[in-house]
């Protein structure tokens, strides 16, 4: 029995193996936290992280230096829509004029999915934005999970997986990976700080957006060995 499941281990790659962990362990992670969303009260973590990013007895006025303020609105707009699509559709482009439709297919996929995931799991929730503190930016649309961190791990994480898996050297490869992960931290921090998610809202939308940057990662990986993505397609 341990010959085979050693054999089984030797097969599966390590990370293969580690996407499926996150997988596993983001979608465990979500319907977690999708308990604390649907509490009729906020949990006492939320309240307690939302209010640390806010002067003691001032729940209008946010810690740091005035500039401080300018530079987190700057970086949430790294997980705007907007950006994010501008982002999207100059690597479509790129990969188009450089004939590999089969990757620029995949990226739409994954991004496209991901906004519609966010969409729907945010109307089956229906949270509200927190109203503990004021909101240092406007905001409509509904709290859980938060679409700026989910969609920044989308669109992010596939990227930089896509292409780690064809850049030279490991060092360029962790550098890349380290930047987009980096980069959907700051967004999902910057929700937080501006007061209009609450931190389980944050945690949901790297949870989902993580899970769902690994399946198509996964999905790329099956489709690089059947030839249909890499160096020629």
């Amino acid at each position: 029995m341990k010959d085979i499941a050693s054999t089984l281990l030797n097969r599966i790659e390590f990370p293969v193996l580690l996407a499926g962990l996150v997988i596993a362990g983001g979608l465990w992670g979500f319907e977690e936290l999708m308990e604390v969303a649907r509490a009729t009260a906020p949990h006492a973590f939320d309240t307690e992280i939302l209010l640390a990013f806010r002067q003691t007895g001032q729940p209008g006025i946010p810690i740091g230096p005035l500039w401080l303020e300018g530079a987190i609105r700057d970086i949430t707009s790294l997980g705007s829509p907007s950006v994010l699509v501008l982002i999207t559709a100059a690597t479509i482009i790129y990969l188009m004029l450089i004939r590999r439709p089969w990757t620029a297919l995949l990226i739409f996929v994954a991004v496209a999915g991901g906004q519609v995931l966010s969409s729907l799991l945010k109307v089956g929730v229906d949270r509200p934005r927190p109203e503990l503190v004021s909101h240092l930016v406007s905001e409509t649309s509904l709290s859980f999970p938060s679409g700026h961190a989910m969609l920044s791990a989308v669109t992010y994480l596939t990227l930089g997986s896509l292409a780690a898996r064809f850049l030279p050297g490991r060092a360029t490869k962790i550098y890349v990976l380290s930047l987009a992960v980096l980069t959907t931290v700051l967004v999902g921090v910057s929700r937080i700080y501006l007061g209009v998610h609450w931190p389980s809202d944050v945690l949901a939308g790297w949870c989902a957006g993580f899970a769902w940057a690994m399946l198509c990662w996964l999905v790329a990986r099956v489709l690089q060995r059947r030839k249909m993505v890499g160096e020629s397609e």
